[in-house]
Formats: structure tokens, C-alpha cells, sequence
């Protein structure tokens, strides 16, 4: 679910979007309660929760495996600080699968009782998301850009990952290091043929998107992404213990 802070940046992305006067005219998210809310929220601060919306599982959040549910010391613990981080930000190494008796099993929930079994995701890695992502972009988003829509996607930090390598060609070792700040609009100026216009302001590794605010508050909310998925071993946690003491 969105926490407070949560909640404070999807209406400030509201507002952002509401002062760059952009209009929508069809919005897409995935079938992930945080995401949803954020796009409310979203919506309603630029006044325009009339706007139709789409939602999909193919735009949920990577699927973590026998990792979730786990917290980071849990984690750790279990499987070494090493092999943690390679499956958080390998492009091609997924985690173990989940178990289909685990109470986190997606396939015991009503929102994916349309799918079939062999389609409900028991472990991803980066390279699965998007082979996940890409068929939900192909049949509905790039044909309502191709029809002059504006459009509006609220998903997830490895969902967004996906598109913004399909919309940026950016090559699969620089894609995993990409770090997509939250409650943060980017956005794209596109051709006719869904060719990307370059932008002045956007910022390494993008050549095209421009994200919408102040730019250090910008930085600062990428670092923060960043940091969620640092890793500690135990000689890191010892450390940090005797800095906070």
C-alpha cells in the first residue's frame, strides 16, 4: 500500500503534471494498490479523475519469488549479502521461485483469477519484466500514441524500467544501474512513428525524457531508490552499528 510519504508524492506529482498543463487522455497502471492509488491521487490533484484508465497486470512490479515477503535482514540471513544483490540488480538472474503453497503466492489472489496458471510469474528477473511488459505496450499503448493520445502510465520502478529501455535503446548493463525516482513525472515527446524527440533537459543515461521539478529534489528521490536496494553483509551492518553508536 502507499505510505504517507507515498501519498504526498503522488499529489505532488499531481500538481506538477497540473502546472505543466499537461492533459490526458487515457491512463494505464497496473493491478498493484500502490500504483493505483498513486494514479488517483495523481489524477485528482491535476483535476482530471475523469480520465479513462486501464489496468493491467502486465504492468505489476517485478515479481521477487521466494524473496517476497522476506525483509532485508531476513533475506540476507538466508541467502548472503553477495548473492542478494546480484538477484536484485542482475539483468538475467532471477531469484528463486516462489512456492505455490506460500501465502504470498500471486495465484491465490482474485485480481489474476482471468490468468492461466503458466502465465502468473513465480520469479523474475529484470530481462522477464520486460518480456512481460513489452506485449501489454505493443497492443495497447503504442497504438493510442499512434493515434495522437496523450497518455499517462503510473506502474513500478522495474515496469517503467522496461519501457524506458524500449523507448531509449539503452543497453541491457546500463538499464539494471537506471534508477527511477518515485512520485516523479518524465516525460516523452514522441514522433508520429513513436520515434523519441531528444530534450535539453533530461538527464544521463536519458537522452529524451525530461523529469518534471526541482532537480535536486529529483536527485535526492533517485539516491533514496538507490539506496532501498543496498545490500548490507554482516561486516557493513557492524560497521553501521558503531557509526550509530
Amino acid at each position: 500500500d502507499l505510505s504517507e510519504k507515498g501519498v504526498g508524492e503522488a499529489k505532488g506529482a499531481g500538481t506538477l503534471i497540473k502546472e505543466e498543463g499537461l492533459k490526458f487522455d487515457v491512463c494505464y497502471t497496473s493491478v498493484l494498490k500502490r500504483a493505483i492509488k498513486t494514479l488517483n491521487y495523481a489524477l485528482e490533484e491535476s483535476d482530471q479523475l475523469y480520465v479513462p484508465v486501464v489496468k493491467s497486470w502486465r504492468l505489476n512490479e517485478r515479481m521477487y519469488g521466494g524473496l517476497t515477503g522476506l525483509d532485508k535482514k531476513e533475506t540476507v540471513k538466508k541467502h548472503g549479502a553477495d548473492q542478494v544483490q546480484i538477484w536484485r540488480r542482475s539483468f538475467d538472474v532471477p531469484p528463486p521461485p516462489i512456492e505455490k503453497d506460500s501465502e504470498y503466492y500471486p495465484g491465490k489472489e482474485a485480481k489474476y483469477a482471468d490468468l492461466k496458471d503458466e502465465d502468473i510469474p513465480v520469479t523474475e528477473c529484470l530481462k522477464d519484466t520486460i518480456a512481460r511488459v513489452m506485449p501489454f505496450w505493443e497492443a495497447e499503448i503504442a497504438p493510442a500514441l499512434k493515434a495522437g493520445k496523450t497518455v499517462f502510465v503510473a506502474a513500478h520502478g522495474n515496469s517503467i524500467r522496461a519501457i524506458l529501455k524500449y523507448i531509449e535503446d539503452i543497453p541491457d548493463d546500463t538499464i539494471t544501474g537506471l534508477e527511477v525516482p518515485t512520485g516523479t513525472p518524465l516525460v516523452y515527446g514522441l514522433t508520429a512513428d513513436l520515434k523519441p524527440i531528444p530534450s535539453d533537459l533530461a538527464v544521463a543515461p536519458l537522452k529524451f525524457g525530461r523529469y518534471l521539478g526541482d532537480a535536486e529534489k529529483i536527485k535526492a528521490a533517485a539516491e533514496a531508490v538507490k539506496n532501498q536496494t543496498k545490500v548490507d553483509g554482516p561486516e557493513d551492518a557492524a560497521k553501521r552499528r558503531r557509526v550509530e553508536a
